[in-house]
């Protein structure tokens, strides 16, 4: 991971650390947020090709609620593709972890296909080790051991984790590569599977069909291109959507927004300096 240090991102007043180093494989990032003041932070979070896990440490707890009407207060994590995810919290201290599928049974313990688009107490996957690590968190006196203490634990579940086929991860691989573009067919006969067995096999280790993570892939660069200020249209001409509509469509399938509005939450105002190199 390249170092950033620590940075402050004024669109939405979060402070932002980065990781010196890591010794976590790529396919997992990780950035520290901390949220100061009496006002209450409201945002809606956007769905990406990751699955991502919230390790909060500070007085305040972060609360979220689902489509569904669930709500969770405190560490978490959720799936691939999640549905109408808000965030509440009056001051905030947390690392937030984005975890491969490809790696996310090893780092969590189950399959992303279990956990779906809802919310798991980060508890419920990791029992009491949460309570530790939140608990040496709120002690360490900087961002850099914090990290430190993250990467130590990940690399300790990966040591001991189960792994996904060869060709699931292969497969995955490809479709961030094309950004989405890969045909599912010509994937599969690359595998030497059938496109059934790929299917079937890439659906119960990643979480998604093979088509559905190839929209998500898409979607995730096209958003990103949309909240930097490209057109819709010049969007959907270089993205693999056939035209505007088919962007418009498959955006308000994961936001149940338009391209404009989706672009304009202030979730996506952190990532470049949260995650940096992201489309």
């Amino acid at each position: 991971m390249r170092s950033t240090g620590r940075q402050a991102d004024l669109t939405t007043g979060w402070e932002i650390a980065r990781p010196a180093r890591t010794t976590v494989p790529p396919g997992i990032d990780m950035a520290g947020f901390s949220i100061r003041g009496d006002s209450v932070t409201e945002l809606r979070a956007i769905p990406h090709p990751a699955v991502t896990v919230v390790v909060e440490f500070g007085g305040h707890p972060l609360a979220v609620s689902d489509a569904s009407g669930r709500t969770h207060s405190g560490s978490l994590a959720v799936g691939l593709a999640f549905d109408g995810i808000n965030a509440r919290a009056v001051g905030l201290d947390c690392v937030q972890v984005r975890v491969s599928p490809v790696l996310a049974h090893a780092v969590l313990g189950v399959p992303p296909a279990e956990l779906g688009g809802t919310i798991v107490a980060l508890e419920d996957l990791w029992a009491r080790d949460v309570a530790r690590l939140r608990e040496r968190l709120h002690y360490a006196p900087t961002w850099q051991e914090r990290f430190a203490l993250v990467d130590a634990a990940l690399s300790d579940r990966l040591r001991n984790g189960r792994t996904v086929d060869p060709e699931v991860a292969w497969t995955w691989r490809q479709l961030q590569l094309s950004h989405g573009r890969s045909r599912v067919g010509d994937l599969a006969t690359e595998t030497g599977w059938s496109r059934q067995r790929l299917w079937s096999r890439f659906g119960a280790q990643i979480g998604l069909t093979p088509k559905r993570a190839a929209m998500l892939v898409r979607f995730d660069r096209a958003i990103h291109r949309l909240a930097d200020g490209h057109t819709p249209a010049r969007v959907a001409a270089d993205g693999g959507y056939a035209d505007q509509s088919h962007l418009h469509r498959e955006v308000r399938a994961f936001t149940s927004t338009a391209p404009t509005a989706a672009a304009a939450e202030p979730w996506l105002a952190a990532d470049h300096t949260a995650w940096p190199g992201i489309a």
